[in-house]
């Protein structure tokens, strides 16, 4: 992708503070909780918090909605080097069962 070597792509399932499978309520919930934390109103002007709101805002508005969600999961971040094992298998697991063609339902293994 050209153009994008100074945009550092994010993690929304790590700014959200959730599980790549996470369900669609555990994202509100934790988006709520993440959102009150980090208002701006409550930290005083704080430029740092105010990115930080941005930046949650940002991740529940992909996650929240079905179709940019699963856009999000097909061509979202793919630093190998950035996820543990199970942070890898978890993040990727839907593809890596439909591209082996095994249509086995990925429900939650941990």
């Amino acid at each position: 992708m050209e153009g994008d070597e100074n945009t550092t792509q994010k993690d929304y399932y790590k700014i959200l503070e959730v599980d790549y499978d996470a369900t669609d309520e555990k994202i509100r919930l934790n988006y709520l909780k993440l959102a009150l934390k980090w208002h701006p109103d409550k930290h005083k002007g704080d430029s740092a918090v105010t990115a930080k709101f941005q930046q949650i805002n940002e991740a529940y508005r992909v996650l929240s909605d079905p179709a940019k969600r699963s856009d999000y999961d097909l061509t979202g971040i793919y630093q190998i080097d950035k996820y543990t094992l199970r942070e890898y298998l978890a993040r990727f697991k839907g593809m890596i069962l439909t591209c082996n063609g095994l249509g086995i339902s990925h429900t939650s293994m941990w």
